[in-house]
């Protein structure tokens, strides 16, 4: 069991299984291709573990926990739980058999992704199969990058391997993408929310008075109670 505050966690998993409790009452199992986006905002206690059968089994297990910054006007708003299931999560289908891109976030192609942000994120998984290929657009301001989960690609024309993460430059907007064999691909982009960071542990705040109001907040009780 630990805390959070002042970020989002997202979890996506691509084999095996992951369960979850939050002091807000919130709880849930994910397989793969599910994701689950927790808000902590004003703080929340939380706990991941593997869940029961599947460490009766063990097996493969690759997930993705990302943190994403909130506004400072979101910093303290109230925790929430967004759990999406494989089966909810938006689908574009690529050209010739290609593959299809999930929409976690954001829009591809005029389908939007189930998942509700604070500030303009896309993120998909792109499941391309090999020689199939895939084209996105983003804004040159906003932050991009890949993550090759699974496979081997060719982007704008530089060939890159599995648990390679690529960051781009903001000079232009186009991207391409090859699947030199069946491939998966975590796409992220974000606007820049282009405010001051200050980072501690769990917790993720503007300012350092923040942080040590959080430490105080999480050791008088006020983030909930969730047994160990």
């Amino acid at each position: 069991m630990h805390p959070h505050r002042g970020f989002e966690t997202v979890t996506i998993a691509y084999s095996g299984a992951v369960a979850h409790h939050d002091s807000a009452g919130n709880c849930g199992i994910i397989y793969p291709g599910d994701v689950q986006w927790m808000t902590a905002a004003s703080g929340i206690l939380h706990k991941e573990y593997h869940e029961t059968q599947y460490s009766l089994k063990g097996g493969p297990f690759q997930m993705v926990q990302l943190w994403i910054n909130l506004p400072a006007k979101d910093k303290m708003g109230k925790p929430k739980y967004q759990a999406i299931k494989q089966t909810e999560v938006a689908k574009v289908n690529l050209a010739n058999q290609g593959g299809n891109i999930e929409v976690i976030s954001g829009n591809y192609q005029g389908v939007n992704g189930n998942a509700d942000t604070f500030t303009p994120i896309q993120m998909y998984n792109a499941r391309i199969n090999q020689g199939g290929k895939a084209k996105f657009s983003f804004p040159a301001d906003f932050n991009t990058g890949m993550m090759i989960i699974q496979g081997s690609i060719v982007v704008n024309g530089e060939k890159v391997g599995v648990n390679n993460f690529i960051y781009f430059e903001n000079e232009g907007t186009e991207i391409q993408i090859e699947a030199l064999e069946s491939s998966i691909i975590l796409v992220l982009s974000g606007e820049p929310i282009n405010e001051p960071i200050v980072h501690y542990g769990p917790f993720l705040m503007n300012t350092e008075g923040e942080i040590e109001q959080a430490i105080s907040d999480y050791n008088q009780g006020k983030f909930g109670y969730l047994d160990e």
